[in-house]
Parts: C-alpha cells; structure tokens; sequence
C-alpha cells in the first residue's frame, strides 16, 4: 500500500470490459455496497458508496486492451465530476491539508478494508 492508497489486483476467469463486468455484478452486495456504474472525467468506473470525499471503492481495469481478466480495485478519492472538481478546490484553499484526511481518518481503515473484502468477495464469483 502506498501513502493513502490501497490497490489489489483480482485475475479473472473470463474476459471483460469494464461495463461488462458491471453487468455481472450490478445485482450483488458487496462489503462494501451495490456496485455504481459511475462518470469520473472522460471515463465510467464501477464504484460503491462513499465513505466520505477522500474514501471510496473502485474497481478499474487493470489489463490492456477494451477486454480483460485483470481488474484493480482500490480505494480513492469519491469519484464523479462534482466530486473531482470539490475534492480539487477543497484541496487548493486548504494547500493540501484537507487531502491528508483521506489517509489517516476512521474512515480510511475501513476502505482499506472494502478494498480487500471486495477483492475476495469479486475473485470467489467464478466470473
């Protein structure tokens, strides 16, 4: 795990594209929530309810190619244009400050451990 960051690669069985793989899974609970089908800047990420703006879940792809079998789920920053643009001048009036909240706060924890719930609970659907 990096400075506020945690990743876990999943290696599916089957090949998918990110939207694909949201199909699969949109009807499932997970530890960490109902999947999102979510609009992040130019591209869509599968995504689960936000802890707070710096503690969410998302899942992207982790291979080459529109296809994959291989997928990151990691926690980050809430996703989501209004989100990206709050977080960014939050982050600015503040010089940073608000950003260091996303590592240390109660919250972190427990993304932390959606991440790695989610990334067992996504490897063990046989997708």
């Amino acid at each position: 795990m990096a400075f506020g960051v945690k990743v876990k690669t999943v290696k599916l069985a089957n090949k998918y594209s990110l939207e694909s793989l949201y199909e699969a899974i949109k009807d499932k609970e997970f530890t960490a929530g109902k999947p999102q089908w979510t609009k992040h800047g130019f591209a869509y990420i599968i995504t689960f309810p936000a802890l707070d703006s710096h503690n969410q879940v998302w899942i992207v792809n982790a291979g080459f190619g529109k296809e994959t079998n291989k997928f990151s789920i990691q926690k980050a920053e809430a996703a989501g244009l209004d989100n990206m643009a709050s977080n960014a001048i939050m982050g600015g009036l503040t010089r940073g400050i608000s950003n260091l909240q996303g590592s240390f706060s109660e919250n972190t924890k427990k993304c932390e451990q959606f991440v790695v719930a989610t990334a067992k609970e996504l490897s063990e659907m046989g997708l």
